[in-house]
């Protein structure tokens, strides 16, 4: 059976301070009136049954996803005990799948994407699935480059399957590369986007797993054991306790020789860093502006206002971000490094009432 599993753990650093460990970029409404997470589930929803659409999550956001979803049974959510990277958290998610159903086949989706051409993503999805389960492959949906993204992981197209849409044999991964080897992927126009989503049977990827994180799979099939069990949610906990995370992109897809990837004809965007969520706002003298602004003589800002009005004279280049307790004034070229900025403030602690 069809199985869809949405990823809502991650505490969204990147887009700090808008996103904050208690209401990460998951529960944000900025694109429409919807969360990004609630739009994930009703994009799903055309093919995959609302009994068979799960989230695996933390128990820090158990309550802010029981009142975003209140339509999603709660035996649905699955819980870690704490972040051990999506490699973890997808396999914990596959062996209590597995142990509900032998011939589980899992659409694995972010929490924080925008798509437009919701048919194209139903339809792309639909052919992934067929692949997965005629194949026994780990089908990775990619996205043609429009840029040079140092922040996404990269695919080369290797042999044309059959497929209405463009699908491939996976030649090889490459994470996160520098801005010269990303402009020659570009060049070489044989490279996609890895989106992050993923589709495969959950026999298949956990068989992957042994053969390259064989430790990982040791521990899930402890938890496998135990599902069900009275002692499940201990079991559980001291087996993470256990694990050294690792991303699915790290741990598996870049080792496997069973990946294909589809190439996506619909419009999509990881919102993960202000430079995408940019793209989004209203277009004025030449920044990109939200909220209250007034810009003058100044270029290829990115402001998000709130309450007061934002001032902009002079400048150019710049993140501007109002988040009400916490002001935000940033080099763009340093958005992939507000993970750091945020450890950064942690070490103090008269700071942390603002994370």
């Amino acid at each position: 059976m069809l199985y869809a599993l949405i990823l809502a753990g991650g505490k969204g650093l990147r887009l700090y301070p808008l996103s904050r460990e208690k209401n990460p970029k998951q529960f944000l409404k900025v694109i429409n009136d919807k969360s990004f997470l609630r739009n994930t589930v009703d994009r799903i929803r055309p093919l995959v049954n609302k009994e068979n659409i799960y989230v695996v999550t933390n128990e820090e956001y158990l309550d802010k996803i029981y009142a975003e979803l209140p339509d999603i049974n709660r035996d649905n959510i699955f819980v870690e005990p704490e972040n051990k990277e999506t490699a973890t958290c997808i396999g914990l998610s596959a062996v209590k799948l597995l142990k509900r159903d032998k011939d589980a086949t899992m659409i694995v989706l972010p929490s924080d994407h925008y798509i437009e051409g919701d048919k194209m993503f139903i339809d792309t999805l639909s052919q992934a699935v067929e692949i997965a389960e005629r194949r026994r492959g780990l089908i990775t949906i990619g996205v043609s480059p429009t840029r040079p993204e140092t922040g996404y992981g990269y695919i080369e197209m290797g042999e044309r399957i059959n497929g209405d849409i463009a699908s491939y044999k996976v030649e090889r991964f490459t994470e996160k590369p520098n801005i010269e080897v990303a402009k020659d992927f570009i060049l070489k126009g044989t490279y996609l986007w890895n989106s992050g989503m993923f589709v495969w049977r959950a026999d298949v990827f956990l068989r992957e797993m042994e053969k390259y994180l064989p430790k990982m799979y040791k521990n899930l099939m402890t938890i496998y054991q135990h599902i069900g069990e009275s002692t499940e949610h201990e079991v559980i906990k001291d087996q993470y306790s256990l694990i050294d995370g690792i991303s699915v992109d790290f741990g598996i897809m870049q080792k496997t020789r069973k990946a294909y990837v589809i190439k996506c004809e619909f419009v999509w965007d990881d919102i993960g860093s202000f430079a995408a969520l940019g793209r989004f706002l209203n277009n004025y003298r030449d920044n990109n502006i939200s909220g209250n602004a007034f810009m003058e003589q100044s270029e290829n800002c990115y402001v998000f206002g709130k309450d007061k009005l934002i001032i902009g004279f002079g400048i150019k280049d710049l993140v501007i971000v109002d988040a009400g307790d916490v002001l935000l004034v940033m080099d763009k070229n340093k958005e992939q490094e507000v993970k750091h900025l945020v450890n950064e403030i942690k070490k103090i602690n008269e700071l942390g009432e603002y994370l």
